[in-house]
């Protein structure tokens, strides 16, 4: 130990170190947790070190719940416990701040009376259970008192539905893209986190409402809505299953491949067999002739009875594939699809064809990114009673990025495949391989 060093009683669980790491070295941080991950504590400890660690005079910060006394309950003990070890710190009860040996003070506090805040100034601030808390009170009020401090904000909370909350996740999304020095979106779901234990969850899972443990704990804030293609419960059962090769031993092999259509969107390509997917191959800022290039590889390695590629923006992909000597098969998601009183495009056909697979035999790779994809579809009926989807343009406006790894996995639906040991063969469809 460090001469004069002082221990904090804060033993961070990893994947609280894993969020120290983002709040760190980013100004903007928006946490998506589930209930019990610890953010409460976790958001305490970051105020304590960066309020001990500031060399300012007369630092500031402030931790924010909806309400006072809700703030009091889950925090004020947080922070006088870990605060204790440090040498001539001042708890003030009544106003429910500690000053810290260098000065600096941290306050908790509720956004029930947010103009008591108004006309001071914060170097950083916490907004806890952003869901409940008025979307003015972080423009009007927060944003002005980080201005001569340049502070920092992290907002954190657990969904309630389609909200603020959920607003400001698709916003930092995109913001993440095109500013990721200063912004950062973490999601932490609780089958993932490690911090329940599988057979807990299981029992909490059995003992809640289905779109409440999607929402509280699955991190789900379409858990409310009706018009989600593919809920986050479908995806991880998928992703929960397992067969072993003799299971798919003779089922077609398909590939699937979506070229990027502008500099921020991924190339995928998707490999399957029968019911099982594996892990996608993505590529950033990659041009044509270079996936093209990658293509080529994968399909000789995994030698598929089927290729689809999208045509939309894969021309190139396609015509240097041709030139090597490959057959693949070239499809438009806006072409009619061959369930034509079903859907309304080949678009909502591929993923209305993948989400019954999902839900019956499929299994997925637990890739965090798939799983966002596959989750952020919408769907409705146009007049005709078909099945279409929200346009990948709405989606990307909305959540800053369109679904490729998703849309890669579709291709894979986009006809039926018959296995054939050599060569590409294809059963009876609407589309001919080129």
């Amino acid at each position: 130990m460090k001469p004069n060093c002082v221990v904090i009683p804060y033993h961070p669980r990893p994947v609280q170190k894993q969020i120290h790491a983002a709040l760190e070295t980013h100004r903007f941080c928006v946490l998506v947790t589930h209930r019990q991950l610890g953010k409460t504590v976790c958001a305490i400890n970051h105020l304590l070190k960066k309020a001990i660690q500031n060399t300012r005079k007369h630092a500031r910060y402030f931790y924010v719940a909806p309400f006072l006394k809700q703030a009091k309950m889950i925090a004020w003990d947080y922070l006088k416990r870990y605060s204790a070890p440090l040498p001539r710190v001042e708890i003030h009860e009544t106003e429910l701040s500690v000053r810290l040996p260098n000065g600096a003070r941290i306050w908790v506090t509720g956004a029930d009376n947010p103009d008591a805040l108004r006309g001071t100034y914060a170097d950083g601030v916490v907004l806890d259970e952003y869901a409940q808390i008025k979307p003015d009170v972080f423009t009007e009020i927060i944003r002005p008192m980080l201005l001569s401090r340049e502070g920092w904000v992290v907002f954190m909370g657990t969904p309630k539905g389609q909200n603020s909350f959920y607003e400001l996740f698709n916003r930092a999304q995109k913001l993440a893209q095109t500013e990721p020095e200063n912004w950062w979106v973490g999601i932490f779901r609780a089958d993932e986190s490690g911090v329940i234990a599988p057979e807990e969850l299981r029992h909490i899972e059995q003992e809640t409402p289905t779109s409440i443990f999607r929402q509280e704990y699955l991190c789900d804030f379409t858990a409310s809505a009706e018009n989600v293609l593919i809920p986050i419960v479908d995806v991880l059962q998928a992703c929960a299953r397992n067969y072993a090769s003799g299971d798919i031993y003779g089922a077609p092999k398909i590939m699937g491949v979506d070229p990027a259509r502008f500099g921020d969107d991924r190339s995928v390509v998707f490999l399957r067999q029968g019911v099982k997917a594996f892990e996608p191959l993505v590529f950033r800022r990659i041009d044509n002739m270079a996936l093209a290039e990658r293509v080529a590889r994968q399909i000789e390695s995994f030698r598929p009875d089927g290729i689809f590629v999208d045509a939309g923006c894969g021309g190139g992909v396609i015509d240097r594939l041709r030139q090597l000597g490959f057959s693949v098969s070239e499809i438009s998601f806006g072409a009619t699809p061959a369930k034509a009183g079903q859907y309304a495009n080949k678009r909502a056909e591929m993923w209305g064809e993948m989400a019954q697979w999902i839900k019956t035999v499929g299994q997925l790779p637990a890739t965090p990114e798939l799983k966002a994809d596959l989750c952020q579809v919408a769907y409705d009926y146009d007049s005709a009673g078909r099945l279409r989807l929200e346009s990948k343009e709405k989606i990307k406006s909305r959540c800053g990025k369109s679904p490729d790894l998703a849309d890669a996995l579709a291709l894979t639906f986009a006809a039926p495949v018959r296995a054939c040991g050599s060569g590409i063969e294809f059963a009876k469809s609407d589309y001919t391989i080129l």
